[in-house]
């Protein structure tokens, strides 16, 4: 793996409260007194069986997690074991509605915290981070909405755009435009979870009714070509995560996943890990993943990397800071 980890790398999905190491959050829970029964197996890994157990095992870890200096030790812990797999820029996806009580004052709180723990990191291993808080699509409309204003109000130097995760299953697309109205107002990059779970027509969903530049996953658009076609036409970025899809069973191996294939259909592909410690993943290992069965070359990761940082939710100079620290695409 030595050779993929030195690749200087850009990720951007990553959930903050999914990346959090196992024995972090088992830190966390004896200085708590919690007991979190359930959530890890007989190893000490994250317990899950299927999408909907993920979610609630995910939802239970959580719950450790109380105060903005817990979130403070949880940015600089996910972002250390980053920069050790050789990511340079980070977009983390953040959730107001697992911030205290959901208000305005906890959110800036949390917001803080998280802040100061991005910039020990950068100072520390210079990585740089981003935010990108996300509404939780089976929380319902309206606090996708709240969750909307709190990120409008608090746009900076680290909070740069806006999403929805969580279960894609539940509601309609549209029904979350409201939501989306209001980020886009406040100018923020946006990007929308689909095509994971449900198939192509989340993913037409998606362009048809949020004014989204970036799709989460989206790897299901590969089941309808016109679909792939338009994604390709118009430029939109897919944020893949293979690992994550195969251990979810979107996909049952590494040669069946379509990563490649919308590549060289023409769309603009990026990768990464989603919420690794529960998918036993890290960006080089999904790298030597790829390579073994695409026989994509450092060259192949360079080009997606830069694709990366173009469709980054940040400002000019640091786009151009990152993209000084990839290597050349010729190499």
């Amino acid at each position: 793996m030595t050779g993929w980890r030195d690749i200087p790398k850009v990720e951007l999905h990553v959930h903050l409260e999914g990346a959090a190491p196992p024995d972090f959050i088992r830190t966390l829970a004896t200085e708590k007194g919690i007991t979190l029964d359930g959530v890890f197996d007989g190893q000490g890994a994250y317990l899950w069986e299927d999408f909907a157990h993920f979610l609630r095992t995910y939802e239970a870890a959580c719950q450790v997690l109380q105060t903005p200096d817990d979130f403070r030790r949880l940015v600089e812990a996910v972002l250390a074991k980053s920069a050790g797999d050789g990511v340079v820029y980070t977009e983390l996806f953040l959730a107001p509605d697992l911030c205290g009580d959901g208000s305005a004052a906890a959110w800036a709180d949390y917001l803080a915290a998280m802040t100061e723990g991005a910039e020990a990191a950068e100072a520390a291993h210079g990585i740089t981070a981003r935010f990108i808080p996300t509404a939780i699509r089976h929380f319902g409309p309206e606090r996708a909405t709240t969750a909307a204003r709190r990120t409008a109000d608090t746009v900076g130097k680290y909070v740069t755009g806006f999403g929805m995760g969580g279960e894609e299953r539940f509601g309609h697309l549209s029904d979350y435009a409201p939501a989306y109205a209001i980020a886009a107002e406040a100018g923020l990059g946006l990007t929308v979870h689909a095509g994971e779970i449900c198939g192509a027509e989340s993913v037409a969903a998606a362009l048809d009714h949020l004014p989204v530049s970036r799709i989460g996953h989206g790897v299901r658009a590969v089941e309808d070509p016109g679909l792939v076609r338009r994604l390709a036409r118009d430029g939109i970025v897919l944020e893949t995560n293979p690992g994550s899809n195969i251990a979810l069973g979107v996909f049952p191996d590494w040669p069946s996943h379509p990563v490649s294939r919308l590549r060289d259909a023409g769309v603009a592909v990026t990768i990464s890990t989603d919420d690794p410690p529960y998918f036993h993943t890290d960006l080089p290992t999904e790298y030597a993943r790829l390579a073994a069965t695409f026989g994509w070359t450092a060259a192949d990761f360079t080009a997606i990397n830069r694709t990366a940082i173009d469709a980054a939710f940040c400002d000019p100079d640091t786009r151009a800071a990152v993209i000084a620290r990839l290597a050349p695409e010729d190499s």
